[in-house]
């Protein structure tokens, strides 16, 4: 489990079939072989390592529901270490189960801030609402807007300037894992013929 709250900026130094390995100095501490790391927010363990770089393998799986494949060397990546039961969650619960990808539709700045438009297949937006939570590349926020194709957040300076999301472009593919609240509710309703 994670929070969404990005610990640091990793670099892909080697992107092939089945293979991942990213370069990092913070997340590498304290994390052993077998350990669960957030790369743009999907779920992988760790099975080399050295002191500044990581190395993972990639099931199929996870390319269809990733941008993962489209990862080559020098790429930036969002790294976060798996929550202990003694951290505080100071975003919100983050599986590190990517359900699919959306697009960049619009990047607006707005004095401080930075609003970026996401579209987002039916299936996976009717589980995003306005003022709920949201993960993208494994950066845990909140949505501002939501319309019938899209979604939005705003960024914050510290956001900008600690994650990857304002190096894409319009058009990018970006992870998104959705509420896992909001997915259970519908499962629920789901079951006793009941719609959410």
């Amino acid at each position: 489990m994670f929070t969404g709250i990005v610990e640091e900026i990793g670099t892909v130094l080697e992107a092939a079939d089945g293979l991942l390995k990213i370069e990092a100095t913070t997340v590498t501490q304290d994390t052993k072989l077998g350990d669960s790391i957030a790369i743009n927010g999907v779920d992988l363990t760790v099975m080399e390592m050295t002191d500044s770089m990581m190395a993972f393998n990639v099931m199929p799986e996870t390319y269809r529901r990733s941008n993962l494949i489209k990862l080559s060397a020098g790429d930036r990546v969002n790294l976060e270490r798996s929550v202990r039961p003694t951290d505080r969650l100071s975003g919100h619960i983050v599986r590190g189960v990517v359900e699919t990808t959306c697009r960049i539709a619009a990047i607006e700045p707005e004095v401080d801030a930075v609003v970026v438009h996401y579209e987002a297949p039916a299936d996976y937006l009717r589980f995003i609402v306005v003022k709920g939570p949201v993960c993208l590349d494994g950066t845990s926020l909140t949505v501002v807007d939501k319309t019938e194709t899209t979604f939005a957040v705003s960024l914050v300076q510290y956001t900008q300037e600690h994650t990857n999301i304002l190096g894409r472009e319009i058009g990018d593919e970006v992870n998104l894992e959705t509420d896992i609240l909001a997915r259970y509710v519908a499962e629920l309703l789901a079951a006793r013929g009941l719609s959410a």
